[in-house]
C-alpha cells in the first residue's frame, strides 16, 4: 500500500481552522441580518481574521500545507468577503459602490479560470499582494461595521475603516491584475510548447 504525500492530507490542524472558518460565514451572515447581534457578529469576523493568520503560519511552521488548505483557505476568505459586504449593504452600513469594486474584482478574475483550465493549469498561487489585500479588507469591514454604531469609538473605527478599505480595495484589484498577466504568461508559455 502507498502512503498518502503529505500534499494529500486532509486531516491537518490549519484546514481545520479552515473548516471552521467556514462554518462561519453562515453564522455571520444570520447574526447581521437576523437578531442584528453586531457584537457577536464582529467576533466572528475577529476569530475569522485571526484564525485566517493562524492556519497558514501552522501549515508554514509544521509543513502542514496541503491541496486542500490552498483551496479551502482562500475560499473561505472569498466567502467572508461576499458574506460581509452583502450583509453590510444590506444594513445600510457600506455604499453599493464598494460592494461593485469588491465582487466585481472576483468576477473579473474569474472569468479567466476557465482560460486556466484550457491549458491545465489550476488555480494560481495566492499572490502576496492578494493576502495583503484580503488582509485589509477584513480589517476593514469590521471597523466599519462598528462605525455604524454610536459611541465614543465611531469616529475613529469610521476614519481607520475606510482607509483599510480604500487601500484593501485598491491592492484587491492590483492583485487580479497581476493575476491576469500571470495567466497570460502561463497561456503563451502553453502556446510555444
Amino acid at each position: 500500500m502507498s502512503e498518502t504525500s503529505a500534499e494529500d492530507r486532509i486531516w491537518t490542524v490549519p484546514n481545520l481552522l479552515s473548516f471552521l472558518r467556514l462554518l462561519g460565514v453562515p453564522v455571520f451572515f444570520w447574526l447581521v441580518l437576523g437578531p442584528k447581534a453586531d457584537g457577536w457578529a464582529i467576533g466572528v469576523l475577529a476569530v475569522a481574521g485571526f484564525t485566517d493568520w493562524l492556519d497558514g503560519k501552522i501549515a508554514r511552521a509544521f509543513n502542514q500545507t496541503s491541496r486542500l488548505g490552498r483551496l479551502i483557505d482562500p475560499a473561505a476568505d472569498k466567502l467572508y468577503v461576499f458574506a460581509t459586504v452583502i450583509a453590510l449593504l444590506l444594513r445600510e452600513v457600506i455604499p453599493w459602490w464598494l460592494v461593485v469594486i469588491v465582487l466585481g474584482r472576483d468576477l473579473f478574475v474569474g472569468c479567466f479560470g476557465p482560460v486556466l483550465r484550457k491549458y491545465g493549469y489550476r488555480a494560481l498561487q495566492v499572490h502576496f499582494l492578494g493576502k495583503a489585500a484580503m488582509f485589509n479588507l477584513m480589517y476593514a469591514f469590521p471597523l466599519l461595521f462598528l462605525a455604524s454604531h454610536s459611541g465614543w469609538y465611531a469616529e475613529i473605527a469610521r476614519i481607520v475603516g475606510w482607509a483599510f478599505a480604500l487601500w484593501g480595495a485598491g491592492l484587491y484589484w492590483w492583485a487580479g491584475v497581476l493575476y491576469v498577466v500571470q495567466v497570460r504568461q502561463l497561456v503563451a508559455e502553453a502556446r510555444r510548447g
